[in-house]
């Protein structure tokens, strides 16, 4: 297992896993410079032929993240906090274009600008009973602004998203999954067991037991395509099936089923 500790952002691999983990020591929220530790590990990620599948957490076992360190937005000027909103806006547009699969596992609460991170992952998967979610923002006066109205607008109707951020109530994981923000909830004792478990998850997307690289372009064939009209859509999934079909993880899948027995893929 690789090790490389940063100052707000440990990130390790592990059988194909990559492990982004948010360490501010205030409720894991997040400022100018964890972000661009998450966006440099988004592309070290990227880059990383031996990483298929990355998991963000949150350090200890309260928080996930709490969103922006609200005294840093209050120290600096309108103009740097501009400047901060778009940088986190590229961040996470960068994890969502990733054709890799990102798990978001949520193993405290995940408010504000931390349930916007979860949200630009394409999975999310909670510890029971760990916390809570939600967008408060309006109880600050301003609106979830790192990509909060349109995700969430993109993950439940319009009308429910709206509710949602007006109110700023916070909300259960079982919530959470009765309106399709949270994919799965993991019942375990306590953080390291739920830990076990989002890494044996991650690991089936990895080579040998899926094609990963077919996970990916799943992945960006839905994230892009459905932000274009549909006709670009279908034109984006083609290119990546054509892609695909020329991969060895796509012969080997083939063969497999020709040949009546389990595929070794090689994420290739």
């Amino acid at each position: 297992m690789e090790a490389t500790k940063t100052k707000l952002v440990d990130y390790r691999v592990k059988n194909g896993v990559a492990t982004f983990e948010l360490t501010f020591e205030t409720a894991n929220c997040y400022t100018f410079e964890m972000m661009s530790e998450i966006d440099a590990a988004i592309l070290q990620a990227r880059f990383d032929d031996n990483v298929h599948v990355i998991v963000i957490r949150g350090a200890g076992e309260k928080f996930f993240c709490a969103g922006a360190d609200i005294n840093m937005l209050k120290a600096v000027t309108p103009g740097f906090k501009y400047y901060f909103c778009l940088h986190a806006n590229e961040t996470l547009n960068r994890l969502e274009q990733t054709p890799k699969l990102v798990i978001a596992a949520l193993n405290g609460h995940c408010v504000g600008g931390g349930l916007e991170i979860a949200m630009a992952c394409d999975l999310r998967l909670a510890r029971k009973g760990a916390g809570k979610l939600g967008l408060p923002e309006v109880s600050l006066g301003v609106l979830p602004g790192t990509g909060g109205t349109q995700r969430l607008a993109r993950l439940v109707n319009k009308s429910k998203a709206i509710e949602i951020m007006v109110t700023g109530d916070l909300f259960t994981f079982e919530q959470g999954q009765e309106l399709g923000i949270i994919n799965r909830i993991v019942d375990a004792p306590n953080v390291d067991g739920f830990m076990d478990e989002v890494q044996k998850y991650a690991e089936s997307f990895c080579p040998p037991n899926r094609a990963s690289k077919a996970v990916g372009r799943i992945k960006r064939s839905v994230q892009s395509g459905a932000e274009v009209p549909f006709e670009s859509a279908l034109a984006i999934e083609r290119e990546l099936q054509q892609q695909l079909f020329q991969s060895e993880d796509a012969k080997e899948g083939l063969a497999a089923y020709v040949e009546k027995r389990k595929a070794a893929f090689k994420g290739a």
